[in-house]
């Protein structure tokens, strides 16, 4: 049963999930400024639902990912779940997470999951198979669920504050993805990915990818005009944190050893990201 559970954990790529509940708990907090017993319900059935559409990308990406040294362990390929099974697994994940959010919460924040899970693996995933720019669409679906977590608080879904945040999210996510190109580009290619490692040099690449991070501190700087309650300390304070993930960002892509520094330019990325995040959280519970 553990080596189930264990397994299942996997195919729902639970790292990911946790990562697409705290997007959406960040919208939740920022509208409403309180912790309460419906932040717990929107993270189990957000979680749920991410669960069930990771789930099904992997039923969907099986005969690739068997393909690849970095996926070719995943619980199908490697033989710990079968297909069918998979596809169950992923299909009541889908239905539960979409059930919770439509009973606990209300019919937008269902809606918007379904949008994501429809956009993730029917737009998204079949994209990735034509272009190596399909991560740009793609982005779309790690901005939603701030929409959904706004939502469930009771937010109106075009509120400016929230759609600059979802910017943030969705330009942060493309310079991402390429830089896990620069090191898996040719296990995509010898699974049929087309990758953008094809038509760019790999130091055309990392400028390219820099471009697209000033353009995530661009956005993170332009997200606190738009909060209720502006305030000038907590906007220095995002811009000093701009400033030294640009200045810590710069020193790790161009640096002698490149290659060394992969690891640590992709954590600087995404640990920018979460302190943002958590910035936004604790400032409007501050406020609130």
């Amino acid at each position: 049963m553990l080596n189930f559970l264990k397994t299942v954990f996997s195919l729902i790529k639970y790292k990911v999930s946790m990562a697409v509940t705290f997007t959406a708990i960040t919208g939740y907090l920022v509208f409403t400024g309180s912790f309460d017993i419906q932040v717990l319900y929107l993270a189990i059935s957000i979680f749920i639902l991410a669960g069930g559409s990771s789930a099904l990308n992997e039923c969907q990406e099986s005969k690739f990912d068997v393909q690849m040294s970095r996926t070719k362990n995943r619980p199908i390929p490697s033989g710990k779940i079968s297909l069918v099974n998979a596809w169950i697994v992923a299909a009541v994940f889908s239905v539960v997470g979409s059930f919770l959010l439509y009973v606990i919460f209300n019919q937008m924040t269902a809606l918007l999951g379904l949008i994501n899970l429809i956009w993730y693996n029917i737009v998204y995933t079949n994209l990735k198979r034509i272009t190596a720019y399909a991560v740009v669409p793609g982005s779309l679906v790690g901005a939603i669920p701030v929409f959904m977590g706004w939502t469930a608080g009771g937010g109106y879904v075009f509120d400016s504050a929230i759609v600059f945040i979802a910017f943030f999210l969705f330009i942060w996510q493309i310079p991402h993805f390429w830089l896990l190109m620069l090191k898996y580009g040719k296990d995509y290619e010898r699974a049929g990915f087309p990758t953008i490692n094809q038509t760019l040099h790999p130091q055309n690449l990392k400028i390219l990818i820099f471009a697209w991070v000033l353009a995530t501190s661009f956005s993170s700087i332009i997200v606190p005009l738009f909060l209720v309650n502006l305030s000038l300390s907590f906007f220095i304070l995002i811009f000093v944190l701009n400033i030294l993930f640009i200045a810590i960002f710069t020193k790790l892509s161009f640096g002698k050893v490149a290659e060394l520094s992969f690891k640590k330019t992709f954590i600087s990325i995404n640990v920018y990201m979460f302190i943002f995040m958590i910035m936004l959280i604790v400032y409007h519970l501050n406020t609130a």
